[in-house]
């Protein structure tokens, strides 16, 4: 499998395509990352050098990637942390050129904005951007619970709540929605959830929260890179959501152990590849 990634970068810690592209390859995915920004660190420490690099930069690498005569080949594209609106017209724009050469390939959406605890954390124009173009060109979208509620200006509170919201998105087209943290209020204490609809039939399952602080960024970016390349490697929603959730729960125990605050990918990279199917994805029905 080949997957177009379209992301921020950063030279020190894991995100966006720092965190996204070395588990794709031990998945035994072929990346073609394009940086969206070129960051010292990402921004959650305060400060930070480096750039973001525009759309016209992403523009000239897919052109240029376009120019080998091998978009064919791509079998997703995924995007993630775009810096500013314009980019994610850009990469509207490389989905169309590949789906000219493979109409098949499936387009992966993470809705970066915000989260709990910081609000949005991105330029003006790019929440309207992901609800009103990005999310509804995709297969797959992979907000989390800060992100669905923006997306649909629904609060999640329970399953019913996370029903509609989800639902909303795939009237637009969305096939496949991955909640990749929902806290509803029946939610045990010390607990996290991920919830995945397909087509309105929703699966959920709910691992322990570790007691990490701070909470390493990209664990969104490493999540949603996970569920797409067993997607395509032919594992169904809630298969794909388990295997995603064993593996990120494994690079967070990791970290833990470890002692870091980013992300450590490296040390865990064996169970990214091979995770230790712990945890099991129940279907929810609704009253």
């Amino acid at each position: 499998m080949t997957i177009l990634s379209i992301q921020s970068h950063v030279s020190y810690g894991h995100v966006g395509n720092s965190s996204a592209v070395f588990p794709l390859q031990r998945l035994g995915a072929e990346v073609w990352p394009v940086n969206t920004v070129a960051f010292s660190n990402h921004t959650g420490y305060g400060s930070w050098r480096g750039v973001v690099l525009g759309a016209a930069h992403v523009r000239e690498i897919v052109t240029g990637i376009a120019e080998r005569g091998v978009l064919s080949q791509c079998d997703a594209v995924l995007s993630g942390y775009l810096g500013d609106a314009e980019i994610g017209e850009a990469v509207l724009e490389a989905l169309q050129l590949v789906r000219r050469e493979n109409p098949k390939a499936l387009f992966c959406c993470d809705p970066v904005m915000g989260d709990y605890g910081c609000g949005f954390f991105v330029r003006e124009g790019i929440p309207a951007v992901m609800r009103e173009k990005m999310v509804p060109a995709s297969d797959i979208a992979t907000p989390n619970q800060f992100e669905l509620e923006a997306l649909t200006g629904i609060e999640l509170v329970d399953m019913e709540s996370a029903a509609r919201a989800t639902s909303i998105l795939h009237d637009q087209g969305v096939r496949v929605v991955l909640v990749t943290s929902f806290h509803p209020r029946a939610l045990a204490a010390g607990h996290i959830s991920m919830l995945v609809s397909e087509n309105g039939v929703l699966h959920s399952l709910e691992t322990p929260e570790l007691p990490l602080s701070p909470r390493p960024n990209g664990a969104g970016d490493l999540t949603a890179a996970i569920f797409l390349a067993r997607y395509l490697q032919g594992a169904g929603a809630v298969q794909a959501l388990e295997l995603t959730a064993d593996a990120v729960y494994s690079v967070l125990e990791r970290t833990l152990e470890e002692g870091k605050t980013e992300l450590a990918l490296v040390g865990a990279q064996d169970d990214i590849a091979s995770p230790p199917l712990v945890f099991k994805a129940a279907r929810r029905f609704l009253p």
